[in-house]
């Protein structure tokens, strides 16, 4: 009886744990990059991995993202009660996401146009709402913005929205990640020049000051989703987010000489822009390839079929 309890109650409580230290973990990394208080960074990775692991593992997850929220905030917010909304806000977005995405009938493997598109209108756009208008109201309500509710709303928005299309992808893609066998040298070869282009392109782009060259980043992203569909898709997505993240947070590049609200409007339509490429590219053409086999296989079915009631020779 009481292993059974042990291997009944020990694997969900491992699995809290475990959401709860990467929450925290990933939270370190994101306020490396704050623009707003010391907590309000335009890539918030925890959302997307907290609605990875509720993908992964269901609701019953939710009390390891309200303590990783609730570690984070406990050193950087203002007060007591303002750590228990944020924490509450953050922990409402990423299950108010799961949800709205389960009744989407959203599928963790990516390859439907509607999966890629209810990922990013309901679990990033929509979803994250809740997070960023419960925390940005509660830091106003409680006096600790200087520069007003809506900068502090629009870069909390942009972050978290930012960490469902850029890590949540990711995460899946790399579940489901297997080495090839055999493996194949010009496919190995042409991903890490598709990684190399990728990261030139986009350091090129975002270093190059008050110039648009931020477009010139498709072409790597429609090369991966043509040709390694998600699995290419989202790990160029994460690149090309995560640097171009920087270079608001540091204001160079074609983010130099700008306000924030307006810096947080050029990175959230390009970042989404960049996971919508990404993503929509990559679904479509896992699409048409699952299409084109099942139609194979069904030529084939048919042609032993018709074989199978040709008149044989006497």
């Amino acid at each position: 009886m009481r292993d059974e309890k042990v291997r009944r109650y020990g694997s969900p409580a491992l699995r809290i744990l475990a959401v709860a230290a990467l929450y925290y973990g990933s939270a370190r990394l994101g306020l490396l990059q704050h623009l707003v208080r010391g907590q309000i960074t335009p890539l918030w990775p925890p959302t997307g991995l907290a609605l990875a692991g509720l993908l992964f593992f269901g609701s019953r997850i939710w009390p390891g993202i309200a303590l990783g929220a609730f570690l984070v905030n406990l050193s950087i917010g203002p007060s007591a009660a303002a750590v228990l909304a944020i924490t509450a806000g953050n922990t409402a977005a990423p299950v108010c996401a799961y949800l709205m995405l389960r009744r989407a009938g959203f599928r963790r493997e990516l390859d439907r146009l509607r999966d890629a598109l209810a990922l990013v209108f309901l679990g990033a756009l929509g979803g994250m709402l809740v997070s960023s208008t419960v925390g940005a109201a509660t830091l106003a309500l409680s006096g600790a913005l200087e520069r007003g509710f809506r900068p502090a709303w629009s870069v909390w928005w942009t972050g978290d929205a930012m960490g469902v299309l850029v890590v949540t992808p990711f995460l899946l893609v790399l579940r489901r990640a297997r080495w090839p066998v055999p493996a194949d040298r010009a496919r190995w070869a042409e991903a890490a020049a598709l990684g190399v282009c990728t990261l030139g392109v986009t350091l090129l782009a975002v270093s190059v000051r008050n110039s648009p060259l931020l477009f010139l980043v498709f072409p790597c992203l429609i090369w991966a989703a043509f040709r390694f569909q998600p699995a290419g898709a989202a790990p160029c997505a994460l690149a090309v987010s995560t640097l171009a993240v920087t270079a608001a947070a540091g204001e160079f590049g074609p983010f130099a000489g700008r306000d924030l609200f307006a810096n947080m409007v050029t990175l959230q339509a390009f970042n989404g822009a960049t996971a919508l490429t990404a993503l929509l590219m990559a679904a479509v053409i896992t699409e048409r390839n699952r299409t084109y086999e099942e139609i194979r296989r069904a030529c084939t079915r048919l042609a032993e079929i018709v074989s199978g009631t040709e008149p044989r020779d006497r």
